[in-house]
């Protein structure tokens, strides 16, 4: 039987150290050579033997491409909770060439020797069977659950799961005795004997026992991968042995396991530098080409499947209800991350935003991004996320069982043009990635505080950064965009080429389609001041008076946000002031400063001349993990008056919110027409947010204390979904505009799962 596994070829070598580095040097022959695999024996009480575990890191940081394994790891003095932690950080180290092949042991007269313990071949295959829930138990992130596995053997009881590898790592079992072949239909993801250990017919008849058991366990055969060693020698003459000839003999001989047999991994064992290097050069291209046409000719439907890849019995069980799997195209399959996947515990979640989404789907460009939207359209009825950099207050990047396109792997920039200071920046690129491009040239862009953003999500909502008052919105800098509509066209839009799209993007862009790439005109920007402060705010409602005023009476150069905590017993209140002033001169930076110092006491204080690119560089690389649903608020106000100071004091001191920020949007956000971009408060000074742990009482303290002194939002910052939040972020004449624009070129209204604009 064919079970349609593209054909792939390794080596198998054996890891001695003596001399030290003789197995590294042939694993590197290896990848030069073009195989897929590279795989050594792991005998850990063979003195002259390498560790193999040692020897696979080592060899993974030699090489960029090739797979790794041992074949096969030695399951007795292998710990498997310990083992899956060591495969995941190898995996996860070596950009996900790992796989795991395993043994249940023999040679137990070396293995008790070494501490582990004698098992009877039952026993053995029992054991084994406990390792891999073990092993797959621990790499399983995405189930929340207590890890439990009360074993005979193996014992785990509420360990840690994690790390998550970098791919679904498969594992194989080395096996050729009934009890191990049916282990392997039911639990395996691929079959590693050794030819030379079978006789003739046998490899059919463990084929069959391994089919007979997988469809028992409810699962495909061609889940399994058929892997088999090989050993031979290469002669000039014919030969009637087995592999005892020339390449032409090997591949004849070869081909009927690949046609009939389903065989799709040979590993050549060999030691032999000029073997590896011949079999690569002549038998493996030829056995495909041979492969390919065997298969045309005989069996239409196996040819069919030739590229087939399966995803595992227990990666589909964990599919989401509603989401037409089977029918994603082959183009974004190989970057999708199911929920049963390795990945998933990465993708899931945002910042603020826990999430179990029924596909992340990670296109590499634009035209996959409109396959990626086909495939949305044609599964109308789960949620739609949309993300850019993975950050999110708002959280709808994520979401429940519904898909989630996501462009982290779209991050090119580029210099369009020197002289006019013109770069296209793709959408999943985040800011401090942004910042360190374009700090050799001299320049920066005014892109919110945080640099783990994403430059989808921000550039296309607004874009409030610490120069936002020199030099406006990271919108006021885009010149055109590139984008996706609902309907699958890639459009470029610019003040000329579809001007309603272009007004549409800089302020409601997650409406209206997908930004895949900006053009945006950057400033000239230098070293800059860069002050964190710390006052006493007892006084809450007068420092709020005394900041404000600072901030909207100083020249434009300055910019500055504030944050205030929750109430603490016994505490004072504590505010956080950070500003940016675009100044290298230290006496500047001092004279901006200086009028607030005489607003509270001053608790703790660090102001240095540094660079844009190192006040935006304040972000882990870690994967988000959030859990919950975040609750935050967002409002835009004017001057800060005595009477919203008196509120927000109150309201942060009933407990409402624990994170109160208030960020600077006046100066240059004043010069740009109300009616210029769909971001249309252009009066505002500055944007309040606010974030709480209880949804009621930040809801209630907020409609009671701080919305009647606020005109519009800021929607970047808002959790809360309805109809008036739409109408609070968009005044009445934009969000009509908006409606008309979103039912021509989205009628169906597929852009749906954010602060939606519907369709007139």
């Amino acid at each position: 039987m064919y079970y349609g596994h593209e054909l792939q070829f390794g080596t198998f070598i054996t890891p001695t150290n003596d001399p030290p580095h003789s197995a590294v040097r042939l694993a590197e022959l290896t990848e030069a050579s073009g195989y897929d695999l590279v795989t050594f024996q792991d005998h850990p009480y063979q003195p002259r033997f390498h560790d193999t575990s040692t020897l696979l890191t080592w060899v993974a940081a030699r090489t960029e491409r090739i797979h790794l394994a041992a074949n096969v790891t030695n399951l007795p003095l292998r710990p498997p909770a310990v083992l899956a932690r060591a495969a995941a950080s190898l995996d996860l180290l070596s950009g996900g060439r790992f796989e795991l092949g395993l043994g249940a042991g023999g040679f137990w007269d070396a293995i008790e020797a070494m501490g582990g313990r004698r098992l009877s071949p039952g026993q053995g295959v029992d054991a084994l069977s406990e390792a891999i829930d073990v092993i797959r138990g621990v790499w399983d992130q995405g189930e929340r659950g207590r890890f439990e596995v009360d074993g005979r053997y193996y014992r785990v009881s509420g360990a840690k799961r994690g790390p998550a590898p970098a791919h679904n790592i498969p594992i194989w079992i080395g096996a050729y005795k009934p009890r191990m072949l049916r282990l392997t239909g039911r639990k395996a993801d691929g079959w590693l004997p050794s030819l030379g250990h079978l006789k003739p017919g046998e490899f059919a008849t463990a084929n069959a026992t391994i089919d007979e058991a997988a469809i028992g366990a409810g699962r495909d055969p061609r889940e399994i991968r058929r892997i088999v060693n090989i050993g031979g020698r290469f002669s000039a003459g014919g030969s009637s042995g087995f592999l005892d000839g020339p390449p032409a003999q090997w591949v004849e001989q070869l081909l009927p396991y690949v046609v009939d047999d389903g065989v799709g991994t040979f590993i050549l064992a060999s030691d032999d530098p000029a073997t590896i290097q011949l079999f690569a050069a002549e038998v493996a291209p030829a056995l495909r080409e041979a492969a390919a046409r065997e298969l045309r000719s005989t069996d239409a439907a196996a040819a069919a499947s030739a590229t087939w890849v399966a995803r595992s019995s227990a990666v589909r069980a964990k599919r989401r209800a509603g989401i037409d799997y089977d029918a994603l195209p082959a183009s974004l399959a190989a970057h999708a991350i199911e929920p049963g996947d390795a990945g998933y515990a990465r993708v899931r979640s945002t910042y603020m935003r826990g999430g179990s989404p029924g596909l992340v789907l990670q296109p590499a460009d634009a035209g996959e991004v409109a396959e990626a939207v086909a495939f949305a359209r044609a599964n109308p009825d789960v949620p739609l996320g949309i993300r850019s950099g993975g950050h999110g207050i708002s959280g709808r990047s994520t979401n429940d069982g519904g898909i989630v396109i996501d462009l982290s792997r779209m991050t090119g920039m580029r210099v369009l043009d020197e002289s006019a200071r013109l770069v296209r920046i793709e959408a999943g690129a985040r800011w401090k990635d942004v910042a360190a491009f374009l700090e050799p040239h001299g320049w920066a862009l005014s892109s919110g505080d945080y640099g783990g953003v994403g430059v989808g999500g921000l550039a296309t909502a607004g874009g409030v950064g610490w120069l936002v008052r020199e030099h406006g919105l990271t919108i006021d800098h885009l010149r055109a965009a590139e984008l996706v509509l609902a309907d699958g066209r890639i459009v470029r839009t610019d003040a000329t080429t579809h001007p309603e799209l272009f007004w549409a993007v800089r302020g409601a862009g997650a409406n209206v389609g997908i930004v895949t790439a900006f053009e945006f005109e950057v400033d000239e920007v230098g070293d800059v001041g860069f002050a964190q402060l710390a006052f006493d705010a007892s006084d809450t409602a007068e420092f709020l008076r005394a900041w404000g005023d600072w901030v909207v009476d100083s020249p434009r150069d300055l910019t500055s946000f504030l944050i205030l905590g929750g109430a603490r017993a016994g505490q004072p209140q504590v505010a956080q002031v950070m500003a940016v002033v675009d100044s290298a001169d230290p006496e500047t930076v001092l004279a901006r400063l200086q009028p607030l110092a005489e607003a509270a006491p001053l608790l703790a204080q660090d102001v240095r001349i540094t660079s844009y690119r190192s006040v935006i560089s304040n972000s882990s690389d870690a994967a988000h993990a959030a859990e919950g649903e975040p609750s935050a608020r967002s409002g835009l106000i004017g001057r800060i008056t005595p009477e919203f100071a008196r509120d927000a004091a109150e309201f942060l001191a009933s407990g409402a919110s624990y994170f109160f920020q208030l960020r600077a949007v006046g100066g240059a956000v004043h010069d740009v027409p109300a009616d210029a971009t769909a971001f249309a408060h252009r009066g505002a000074e500055f944007s309040v947010v606010s974030i709480g742990a209880n949804r009621p009482l930040l809801n209630a303290g907020w409609g009671r204390l701080i919305a009647p002194h606020v005109d519009g939002s800021y929607l970047s910052f808002e959790t809360e979904q309805g109809p008036e939040h739409v109408e609070a972020a968009f005044p009445p004449a934009t969000l009509e505009r908006l409606r008309r624009l979103k039912r021509e070129i989205d009628p169906g209204n597929l852009f749906r799962d954010n602060a939606n604009v519907t369709p007139v």
